[in-house]
């Protein structure tokens, strides 16, 4: 299956041909190419992570989600993925006397073998706050992507650039 996703990297002054990995030791999905489904969540990923350029830039992309764990729309997916995060952060409680934190949980993704086999992971949380429609309720899937095998990547195209907004 076939996704229209969007991916959001701070404004250059040449233009990107491919996504850019996320390596930061703090990605919640591991080191990966992120993308977003829904393009009001990449202008709001633009808005907020992208402040100190001033501007960001959005590219759209048909991704494969063919060999995801899709812990999104996936009942079995989302319940393996689960009990996995559980056990490695009980497992850093138990050994490191403290809660397992973001970077622990990145770690962790980036070291197990059952990701070794997979082409990345779509995710969700829930957004909220005085961007939403409603704020504070929030109704929708907040959809994203960590794509892992960049061949899964079938096209990457610009589409639009816009200034950070001053909240």
């Amino acid at each position: 299956m076939e996704r229209k996703m969007y991916h959001t990297q701070e404004r250059r002054t040449i233009r990107l041909t491919s996504p850019v990995l996320c390596e930061r030791s703090d990605a919640w999905l591991g080191n990966a190419y992120y993308f977003w489904d829904d393009i009001v969540d990449a202008e709001r990923w633009g808005d907020k992570s992208k402040k100190r350029t001033g501007s960001f830039e959005i590219y759209a992309s048909q991704i494969t989600v063919d060999n995801f764990l899709d812990t999104v729309f996936n009942e079995d997916h989302y319940l393996f993925y689960k009990k996995q995060i559980e056990k490695v952060s009980k497992t850093i409680e138990k050994k490191a006397r403290r809660k397992a934190s973001i970077k622990d949980i990145a770690a962790y993704i980036n070291e197990k073998a059952w990701l070794g086999n997979l082409d990345g992971i779509l995710f969700q949380d829930l957004p909220i706050g005085y961007h939403e429609l409603i704020p504070d309720y929030p109704y929708r899937k907040r959809i994203q992507a960590a794509v892992y095998n960049i061949d899964c990547v079938l096209s990457f195209i610009f589409i639009k650039d816009e200034k950070c907004i001053t909240i």
